[in-house]
């Protein structure tokens, strides 16, 4: 993948240049098959324990394809914010996996400090898999990695630039251990997908001009803070609403479709702009419910992305790609992605759509992560993810502060949403707090800082 022009570096290294190259090579059947039947990079008995750190929805249902991949697999460890979700996790992997699950009581932690405990469980040789909101993903990846352990962390990556840092650095540190790393788009390993992109970059839509990335819906939820409940756990229960822990509506929830035009495109942007803001929304939180980011790529062409969570509005989920010939439907919640010879995305004008089978991405991405263990093959998904995400903070600064913001700006930005996180307890207030009316800070374009 082409990179912003820069003569900056990161670490020592050239600054944006051929990742793509090794990250972002299909995974095709036969040699991922070759891949799960090779021999173990385990235990003595192949058994490869996995600890999950951050037990929600999200973090189950990883845990489950950890423990659906080929060769033997246990869950030996769980950490969690949340008691109660812990154990509502660990009794829906046992509805599937009960011969996989050794998690006793004195394995199961609560509290921010769950995470090292859990990744001691299995360290070294284990696979962490890393499902907490955000915002920790740099702490719990940079300690996992500290201790030897192959790692699965979700999206989004980071929140702030000092964060995407912290990742890019404990990826470098994994290659030098040989620890393997794979992140959360997993629709990078959506088998359709990839077949639709290869066309794509093999010219059947001519030369890519603009990329479009949607995710347009009904509002984000939010539930109302319980008696008792502390200020921090509060936020933490509703991270999708808080900048701090999610890093915005734009960037945790459009990263998959901010990704995959960036994968079209063969590059990441060098600079955006855009708009955004709060017009019906009431809920006492600090989300904008709509916004529009403009970037631009080195070579002046431009990826427009529409965020909006609104009732009874116009609704839609996916990228849409305009070529010098033609165009494509695709994307995160397109499940049939489809070229055609014209702007239009009619029938008499297809050109090309995946025939087949399509297997769960969700499921491929850790067979990919589990066999690369097993064959003791290099995969390192990390820089890509970091960069992913830089785009969606990137449009993030942009946005809020009605700011044109380049790639080295809010690469190189100092800003942290939540500085001294990794030193925060159970009883630590968090970076934002409520008004005395229970409402909190929200981002003010023109007023507000871009980093």
């Amino acid at each position: 993948m082409r990179r912003p022009q820069s003569t900056k570096t990161f670490g020592g290294r050239s600054s944006r240049r051929d990742f793509l190259r090794r990250s972002g090579r299909l995974i095709t059947a036969g040699s991922l098959a070759a891949a799960i039947a090779s021999r173990s990079y385990a235990a003595e008995d192949n058994t490869i324990n996995v600890a999950l750190i951050g037990c929600g929805g999200r973090g189950t249902g990883a845990a489950d394809n950890a423990l659906s991949t080929a060769g033997p697999t246990k869950l030996v460890a769980m950490a969690d914010f949340f008691q109660g979700r812990l154990e509502s996790s660990l009794k829906s992997l046992a509805g599937r996996h009960a011969d996989k699950l050794d998690v006793p009581p004195e394995r199961r932690f609560v509290g921010l400090d769950g995470y090292k405990k859990a990744i001691d469980a299995i360290a070294p040789g284990g696979v962490a898999v890393l499902a907490t909101p955000p915002a920790f993903r740099p702490i719990h990846l940079e300690y996992a990695v500290q201790k030897g352990c192959h790692v699965f962390m979700e999206k989004s990556f980071a929140v702030d630039a000092p964060g995407v840092r912290r990742v890019l650095r404990a990826g470098q540190e994994a290659d030098k251990k040989n620890l393997k790393i794979a992140g959360g788009l997993m629709s990078r390993h959506s088998i359709p997908l990839q077949q639709a992109i290869a066309q794509i970059h093999q010219g059947a839509i001519g030369e890519v001009i603009t990329a479009w990335a949607y995710r347009m819906h009904g509002p984000v939820g939010f539930t109302p803070k319980s008696p008792g409940t502390s200020e921090l756990a509060h936020q933490i229960r509703n991270y999708s609403n808080f900048t701090w822990l999610n890093g915005s509506f734009l960037l945790d929830w459009l990263i998959h479709n901010l990704d995959v035009c960036c994968w079209v495109k063969n590059a990441w942007p060098v600079s955006c702009q855009g708009q955004g803001g709060r017009q019906v929304r009431t809920e006492p939180d600090q989300l904008f419910d709509h916004y529009a980011a403009e970037y631009t790529f080195a070579d002046g062409t431009r990826l427009l992305a529409q965020g909006r969570h609104m009732n009874r509005c116009w609704g839609f989920f996916g990228c849409v790609i305009h070529g010098s010939k033609g165009s494509a439907v695709l994307g995160e919640g397109i499940n049939q992605p489809r070229l055609y010879k014209a702007y239009k995305a009619a029938a008499d004008s297809l050109l090309w759509e995946h025939k087949g089978p399509a297997p769960n991405q969700y499921q491929v991405e850790h067979d990919v992560l589990f066999a690369a263990i097993r064959e003791d093959r290099r995969h390192n998904e990390t820089e890509r993810c970091a960069y992913a995400t830089l785009v969606g903070i990137m449009g993030r600064m942009a946005v809020e502060s009605g700011q044109t913001v380049t790639w080295e700006e809010a690469l190189n930005s100092n800003l942290e949403l939540a500085p001294g996180l990794e030193n925060y307890t159970m009883d630590s207030n968090p970076p934002v707090m409520p008004d005395d009316q229970g409402r909190y800070p929200i981002a003010m374009p023109g007023i507000t800082k871009a980093y």
